[in-house]
């Protein structure tokens, strides 16, 4: 059943009614009557997807102020990132639509999508708790930062780059710190520049927590004394 690929895409264990109200559209709801949309639930999945995205972009980026916080949320969690989210995890064929929303062409509409997959976030946490919502909203953090990062230079390569231009060894990566359980492991790395710690950063792979602990050594910027001043 496509709702049963749905909860298996998202990784969490959706079920019964709330997995079928989260991809039931308002149409179908109106045509068949007695069926209840996923508008309610939508709106609780907006809170808890704001609430653990903002949550995992303040542990990953401890340096980073509140504007530079709310510009990156906003660019993770937009409309095209979560409707991409949504077509990357079996969310359009499940979608339970009526007739005219069918004919209109809106099993593939962006508004619909977003709705749908913060519906599912929210089935994720009445079905199971807060850290299985977390666990679906990390994903499309990491799948935004590795979009993200695949738009522009990767931030290891940017900061090598600056650190050879100054003459200085390479960038030395340690993890400092690790742990979660095995389906959610997490990692802490700070990230040296001519023997000083120059960033930190936290992800579920030592691979992301890297990329994390450059880019917040190239918004702090390398110390003056390294460049000669």
């Amino acid at each position: 059943m496509p709702d049963d690929e749905v909860a298996l895409a998202f990784g969490v264990p959706i079920h019964g009614l709330h997995l079928v109200q989260a991809l039931t559209h308002p149409s179908f709801a109106n045509e068949l009557r007695r069926v209840e949309d996923n508008q309610r639930l939508e709106f609780l999945g907006d809170a808890v997807l704001s609430l653990c995205v903002s949550e995992i972009l303040w542990e990953r980026f401890p340096e980073a102020a509140e504007g530079e916080l709310t510009r990156l949320r906003a660019t993770l969690v937009n409309a095209d990132a979560l409707a991409e989210f949504a077509r990357e995890n079996s969310v359009p064929a499940a979608l339970r639509l009526g007739r005219g929303a069918e004919v209109n062409g809106l099993r593939d509409s962006k508004n619909v999508l977003v709705d749908a997959v913060e519906a599912l976030i929210a089935a994720a946490y009445l079905d199971a708790d807060l850290a299985a919502a977390r666990g679906v909203c990390t994903r499309i953090v990491d799948r935004g930062l590795a979009a993200s990062e695949n738009r522009s230079l990767d931030p290891k390569t940017q900061l090598q780059e600056q650190v050879q231009a100054l003459g200085l060894g390479a960038p030395l990566y340690e993890v400092i710190e690790s742990g979660g359980p095995a389906h959610e492991r997490w990692f802490r790395v700070q990230v040296k520049t001519a023997g000083e710690v120059t960033g930190e950063g936290f992800g579920s792979s030592k691979r992301l927590a890297e990329r994390a602990a450059a880019a917040q050594a190239l918004s702090k910027g390398l110390p003056d004394r390294q460049a000669g001043a």
